[in-house]
């Protein structure tokens, strides 16, 4: 069958609209938020990646790509020397005069939201599908993401049918030393609440520690997250700078936990879910039968 002249002119047509779409995305890209970079690798965009901030440790081979530093206190001059066409990060990211600085070079500046529920990760997850060209991937990670948050969900439900939500503390430290407590409206917050936890910090974002702020508070699980160093080195330096801490029901009876503290930067990240069922188990510890 011989097509007309305005039938190959039409398919011509679209073919290299197409390509010039393909090819207006952007392939060079400056990732700051541990959680977005994390992302743009699961939508196969990694060798776009030219440069990323210090919260973005994960996948391992991001450790590789030159560091514009922490996103919170990012360079103009740094981000700018590796000719990005894009940097992507959350309402986090800053300061605002030095991200103003970096759009007046005519690099993209896309933000996307930090907060942690389904909808944002939604919306954060179909913007980046678009920008990679990637939408089909994108659709089908958050229904995988949402399928597996439906299952912990009914895991925590399940758990709680024979044992109550216990108290739970998190705490965010450095070396050990001057640790904050997560309260409410934090990402640490909702990684708690949905590992079956009960928060028994009542205050509104991170707010630093003191005796005076565990007073009356008996948590049954402490959860500790250490921003420079981890295992068994962390939890020896949080209890050695925080006695107070070590007295606690949950030290003595061994019911510490560690988190990674880069799951808490940047949003909800594709570990969480993961995460959450190693936290549920040790909030639902199987209870030992006893002895006959």
């Amino acid at each position: 069958m011989r097509l007309s002249t305005s039938a190959i002119a039409l398919v011509v047509g679209l073919l290299v609209n197409h390509g010039a779409q393909a090819s207006e995305l952007p392939q060079r890209w400056v990732s700051a938020g541990g959680a977005l970079s994390e992302w743009v690798t699961a939508l196969g965009g990694e060798s776009k990646l030219v440069g990323v901030d210090t919260t973005s440790q994960h996948p391992q081979s991001l450790k590789a790509l030159p560091s514009i530093g922490y996103q919170r206190q990012l360079s103009a001059e740094g981000i700018l020397s590796l000719r990005p066409q894009i940097l992507v990060g959350t309402e986090e990211m800053g300061p605002p005069p030095v991200l103003a600085q970096i759009r007046g070079a005519g690099v993209q500046v896309e933000l996307f939201s930090a907060q942690p529920d389904l909808p944002t990760l939604q919306g954060n997850l179909q913007h980046l599908g678009k920008l990679l060209g990637a939408e089909a991937k994108a659709a089908a990670l958050f229904n995988t993401y949402q399928q597996q948050l439906d299952e912990q969900k009914a895991a925590v439900a399940q758990a709680q049918t024979r044992q109550k939500a216990p108290g739970v503390l998190l705490v965010l430290g450095h070396a050990g030393g001057k640790p904050l407590i997560a309260g409410k409206d934090t990402a640490a917050d909702w990684v708690l609440q949905q590992a079956g936890g009960h928060n028994l910090a009542t205050h509104s974002g991170y707010k630093p520690f003191s005796v005076e702020s565990l007073a009356g508070l008996s948590p049954e699980v402490l959860v500790f997250s250490d921003r420079a160093l981890s295992g068994e080195a962390a939890r020896a330096a949080l209890f050695k700078e925080n006695p107070i801490l070590a007295a606690t029901s949950a030290a003595k009876t061994g019911r510490v936990f560690e988190l990674d503290p880069t799951l808490l930067v940047g949003g909800l990240g594709p570990r969480l879910p993961a995460s959450l069922q190693a936290l549920s188990a040790g909030f639902y510890p199987p209870k030992t039968q006893a002895a006959p």
